[in-house]
């Protein structure tokens, strides 16, 4: 169909969304999860009665996982986070149809591979900060270009967890 001499096609409904939009959304999320943490944070020092910042962190660390799974896994059987929302993104299953609990938490799980594999690298190694921030930072990035050699352009946690990621009409 011809509108104002240019010819215009209606997306599929599947359409993955670009990596720059993608990758954008994750650090918009990023920035949103820092309230999150924050406030799980300090409620974690006040119920355990943490004094020091250092002390009690493992139990600091799965605190904020559970934290983050239930935030992810509600927003994600929802269709959207809010960073998603405003990226006009939805996370959906194989087929196009809403997640599941049960299959937004297994994308959960899978979304650690952003991160763990360089901080699991680091850890017998002792690495500064700055050297596990690097690594880190590089291995997001190859992790993001890897989903260029999936046949729909998914992230491969997506494809494992049997999720994908598509554009929300506006």
């Amino acid at each position: 169909m011809m509108r104002n001499g240019s010819a215009t096609s209606n997306p599929s409904p599947l359409a993955t969304p670009s990596l720059a939009r993608r990758m954008a959304c994750w650090l918009y999320e990023g920035m949103l999860l820092f309230g999150v943490v924050f406030i799980s944070g300090y409620l974690f020092s006040a119920l355990s009665q943490t004094r020091h910042a250092m002390d009690n962190r493992p139990g600091l660390q799965a605190f904020l996982f559970l934290i983050l799974g239930i935030y992810f896994t509600w927003f994600w059987s929802r269709g959207q986070t809010l960073a998603m929302k405003t990226w006009h993104i939805r996370a959906v299953d194989s087929a196009g149809q809403p997640l599941t609990q049960a299959r937004a938490l297994l994308r959960y799980v899978l979304a650690w591979l952003w991160l763990l594999p360089p901080l699991l690298l680091t850890l017998p190694f002792g690495l500064p900060a700055l050297e596990v921030g690097v690594l880190t930072v590089g291995w997001v990035i190859v992790w993001a270009l890897l989903s260029r050699f999936h046949p729909e352009r998914q992230f491969w946690h997506d494809a494992w967890a049997g999720t994908r990621l598509i554009s929300q009409p506006t």
